[in-house]
């Protein structure tokens, strides 16, 4: 195999990586596409479940035709009999002024992923040229590992980042209501912290491996450093690596750190403001209170961290899980842990919520509809141009023994990885490299993952073969879920029968009240 950096990495046998791509075969294989149709057929029944479910609680606390615009405007009637409502504005400057700050967010964000990636760049250039022997044969995986951390690290930071820019940006938007406020500051997060988290994914699932150029003539940054390649196993373990990393520091340290915090907090303040004795000593609730009054500080967007961390494992679980199908699992775990943490810090750590009527989750329903039709486009891309299930598929059913005559008894897949391999005359290579294999052999030709030519290196008739199925395959992918999922989504009712008739009775009561009225009225 050729060398995967040009300081120090010598010719390699491909037979180094076989552990490596056993263990991206339990991920990379037939199996996935049904894994991946099912968590899209799930996520579809999971929200009409819901659905479901949210009817119930509606109907039992009898909010069915409650409008939370209308509450609002008798709240401040309440509040003020003589104050006129808040009359509807819109502003076109306001709002392009708006757009394009939030373009530019995005593009940071988008830029701190390419930074990312010239981190794993330089590392891997940094451990090749080590004096270590495990870094210089493990340099791509400690240099994905590395940048995995890196990536988690990143979204700690801009977490608290993206917050505070899209305050900002909904002060400048000038919602009419809390509502409207609180539905803007909503999408503005998401879709930062959309960005934060899988920019870097998106990156390694469909660009990785992809725009490195080819030996003779790769790509570099700066000039310099080669843009890194899929790791030799496949693209699709990088991937996997990737997810495992963020999403493992995300469910440990992030639940640790949310838990631990605010009763660091509350047990600090106890420490510094204990009740005097004279206050405490007349009344035992009055002491109660001066205990309760040290608890952590509650707000109206308290509850909107709860939601936006399950928002983000929700499409950790969906969107990419074809790479990483132990994602649901996972996120089953954390979820067993954490509502016990939260029902912990709620209950002991902070102040009581002030309770707030609502009648459904608003704008995260139509977040939850999003991120499940991009489950399907993310699984179809991962499935078609990540992993080598149709590379496989095409060799099996086009150039395999199989095909030929009398060979009905061999393996269809023997000869693939030949196959998939292209050759590389040494002598075209950019720098000077040892020309001897590890056994001291003179070397003339290497080989190394694509579909090009020998002579010219241009991609082959195989490579075109090969894109043609994969994008009618992703056609026939998407097409097929997103009709699976309107089935779904059309055979499960938003609401129970009993929730139906219950709502009829009440609407035939209110009405015979109503015409009971209309009568006596007429008699009079």
């Amino acid at each position: 195999m050729c060398p995967l950096c040009d300081q120090k990495c010598p010719f390699w046998i491909l037979s180094e990586t076989c552990t490596y791509a056993k263990i991206t075969r339990v991920v990379d294989n037939k199996g996935t596409v049904l894994f991946a149709m099912f968590m899209t057929v799930w996520a579809t029944v999971f929200l009409e479940v819901w659905k479901r479910h949210r009817a119930k609680i509606v109907n039992h606390w009898n909010m069915y035709q409650w409008d939370e615009e209308e509450e609002e405007v008798a709240l401040e009637l309440i509040n003020n009999p003589e104050k006129t409502p808040e009359k509807y504005q819109h502003s076109y400057i306001r709002s392009i002024i708006v757009l394009i700050l939030a373009l530019i967010m995005i593009c940071v964000l988008i830029g701190i992923a390419h930074a990312l990636v010239i981190y794993r760049v330089v590392v891997t250039v940094m451990f090749t040229q080590s004096n270590s022997k495990f870094l210089q044969e493990k340099a791509t995986t400690v240099a994905v590992l590395t940048g995995a951390v890196m990536h988690y690290l990143s979204i700690i930071i801009m977490t608290k980042v993206n917050k505070c820019i899209a305050h900002h940006l909904c002060e400048l938007e000038r919602p009419r209501s809390f509502s409207e406020r609180e539905k803007s500051y909503t999408i503005k997060v998401f879709t930062f912290q959309f960005f934060t988290h899988f920019s870097s994914l998106i990156y390694v699932a469909f660009f990785l491996g992809r725009i490195n150029g080819r030996p003779g003539s790769y790509v570099r940054v700066a000039g310099k450093w080669r843009l890194e390649e899929c790791h030799p196993s496949g693209c699709i373990t990088d991937l996997f690596i990737q997810m495992f990393v963020i999403m493992t520091l995300k469910q440990t340290l992030s639940n640790l750190v949310e838990y631990f915090l605010p009763s660091l907090t509350y047990k600090c303040r106890l420490l510094h403001r204990k009740p005097h004795v004279e206050e405490t000593s007349q009344d035992s609730c009055k002491e109660e209170w001066l205990w309760n009054y040290q608890l952590n500080e509650v707000n109206v967007f308290t509850l909107f961290d709860e939601y936006m961390e399950m928002m983000i494992q929700y499409s950790f679980t969906t969107i990419f899980v074809a790479a990483f199908p132990l994602a649901p699992l996972l996120a089953f775990i954390s979820n067993f842990f954490e509502i016990r943490l939260d029902a912990i810090k709620m209950m002991k750590l902070q102040k009581r919520m002030v309770p707030k009527k609502a009648n459904t989750i608003g704008i995260w329903y139509y977040i939850l509809e999003t991120i499940g039709i991009l489950s399907v486009i993310g699984n179809g891309l991962v499935i078609a141009f990540t992993s080598d299930f149709i590379p496989i598929l095409v060799y099996q059913y086009t150039f395999s023994p199989c095909k030929q005559k009398n060979n009905t008894g061999i393996d269809c897949l023997t000869g693939y990885i030949n196959h998939s391999l292209s050759v590389f005359n040494v002598q075209h290579f950019e720098n000077t490299v040892n020309l001897t294999d590890p056994m001291g052999n003179k070397i003339t030709h290497c080989r190394y993952p694509d579909y090009r030519n020998s002579d010219d290196y241009s991609h082959s008739i195989k490579f075109w073969h090969i894109f043609a199925a994969r994008v009618a395959f992703l056609f026939v992918f998407e097409h097929v879920a997103l009709c699976v999922k309107l089935i779904a989504a059309w055979l499960v009712p938003d609401e129970p029968r009993t929730v139906k008739n219950d709502q009829l009775n009440k609407k035939r009561e209110k009405l015979k009240v109503k015409l009971t009225t209309m009568d006596d009225s007429t008699e009079i």
